[in-house]
């Protein structure tokens, strides 16, 4: 195929079943050389901060639930923890432990299925987990062994595994006796050992070179592993030495969201630079933070020590920002999760009351959690009877979608440069550079639409 020939073909890439959500993306190439990467999320607006507005401060947690299915708990703490900033609540002790415990489930079983059900057969050679389960069946069994201890976990202290009801500000409606955490104590041992399997099995692929250079942005907390809470900091690109964080109530001054032409979802920027937010960025900032147990997992899994564990006469920098590597730190997540998990549950004690009071004040919250996918914010504003007169949530996908397109140029360059010009390859490629990050379960399971434009022709590859 010469530069100058006109091509018009249309490329069918099956589609895993049970996903719904699609994407598309377009590739402006000049000769060998990709000038634009847009990956465009075309999906309706869903409209929750519109139909937040009017509500009572109360209902945040269990509205915002309802956007992912995935990841409910994660945007019912994120609720929580901007409501409870607006109306001058604290929440601590064993419920603030508990909240933890929660959110232990949630990234046990949000990452065991990015790990083993969509993201492991790019590794091996599949198109999908159902061909990959014939020669593997062990290792998804496994998969589906942990994703089930994480929902326990859900389930037990959220009502229900998806969109649990029992979370509310302050705390919780009902707190867990001791005698009920005993049953998922005995579960999260064995599921400690398929997490150990799971980090073995993965560190064991093949991994291609590639490299995230934009900033890395996660939450940090002084003496662990951010979850549910933390500061807002920024591992910079381009050799800088130092981190910096800014508190979450001036989140607005630092990441600005804009609509883009091609995109139903906002794009973000931080300090007006492409960032990346997710697992990645958090072993970078926090990843000295882990357990020892942990750490031991990340050095066999051949991530070596986190970035900012001191080594004598070692430099400073972000450790590997490759982004097939993200697959490794997920699994380490795992398993610093349920060991977490089984760390609270043996420090319980039933607190005096399931829930703080949270009244109502006029004021403006800002609240932030370490979602699965990456960082994730929210912000309320109330008027004096507890009503929201404004609302903004910023979840990872928007704040990823520039790193993204990036990682997306740079991988379809270093393919053309090698010669590969098919465009059945190249759509391929750019399916597994996205599943790297895992923008959300529809956009990394049930794409793509490419279009790819050569000279003022296209190709376009219809899902």
């Amino acid at each position: 195929m010469t530069e100058s020939a006109a091509v018009s073909r249309v490329l069918r890439i099956p589609a895993l079943t049970r996903v719904e959500g699609e994407a598309a993306l377009h590739l402006v190439i000049k000769g060998h050389t990709v000038i634009r990467a847009q990956l465009k999320i075309y999906e309706p607006p869903r409209f929750f901060e519109a139909f937040l507005r009017g509500r009572a401060h109360t209902e945040p947690p269990d509205i915002t639930s309802r956007i992912c299915g995935i990841c409910p708990v994660a945007y019912q703490l994120s609720a929580c923890r901007a409501v409870e900033d607006a109306c001058g609540a604290v929440v601590d002790g064993q419920l603030s432990a508990l909240r933890r415990l929660l959110y232990c489930g949630e990234w046990i079983e949000s990452q065991t299925l990015h790990i083993h059900l969509l993201h492991a057969p790019d590794f091996l050679g599949y198109d999908d987990v159902f061909r990959m389960s014939r020669a593997h069946v062990t290792h998804v069994q496994r998969g589906l062994r942990l994703k089930q201890a994480g929902n326990a976990v859900i389930e037990l202290l959220g009502g229900r595994a998806i969109h649990p009801v029992n979370v509310r500000l302050g705390g919780f409606h009902r707190t867990p006796a001791r005698s009920e955490l005993r049953p998922l104590a005995e579960r999260l041992r064995i599921a400690l050992e398929d997490a150990w399997d799971t980090v073995r099995w993965v560190s064991g692929f093949d991994f291609p070179d590639g490299e995230c250079d934009v900033d890395l942005f996660a939450l940090a907390e002084p003496d662990t592993y951010a979850i549910e809470s933390g500061v807002p900091t920024v591992f910079p690109a381009g050799g800088a030495r130092t981190l910096h964080s800014f508190p979450v109530h001036v989140f607005p001054d630092h990441v600005a969201e804009e609509q883009v032409p091609h995109s139903t979802a906002l794009h973000s920027r931080l300090d007006g630079r492409r960032h990346l937010t997710g697992s990645l960025a958090r072993f970078a900032i926090s990843g000295h933070l882990l357990s020892p147990l942990a750490l031991q997992a990340a050095r066999e899994a051949g991530l070596g020590d986190p970035p900012l564990l001191p080594r004598a006469g070692a430099a400073l920098d972000r450790g590997s920002t490759n982004p097939y590597r993200s697959i490794l730190v997920r699994a380490v997540e795992v398993l610093y999760a349920v060991e977490e998990a089984l760390r609270i549950i043996d420090a319980y004690e039933p607190p005096p009351r399931p829930h703080v009071d949270v009244p109502p004040r006029a004021a403006v919250g800002h609240g932030a959690t370490e979602a699965p996918r990456g960082l994730l914010y929210h912000r309320y504003a109330l008027d004096s009877e507890g009503r929201i007169t404004e609302a903004c949530l910023v979840p990872p996908t928007a704040q990823n979608q520039g790193a993204i397109e990036e990682d997306l140029r740079h991988a379809v360059q270093a393919e053309l440069a090698r010669g590969v010009v098919d465009e059945s390859e190249l759509a391929r490629l750019c399916e597994r550079v996205i599943r790297n990050h895992d923008p959300c379960i529809s956009c990394s399971a049930h794409f793509l639409d490419l279009d790819i434009e050569r000279h003022g022709s296209q190709a376009k590859a219809a899902d």
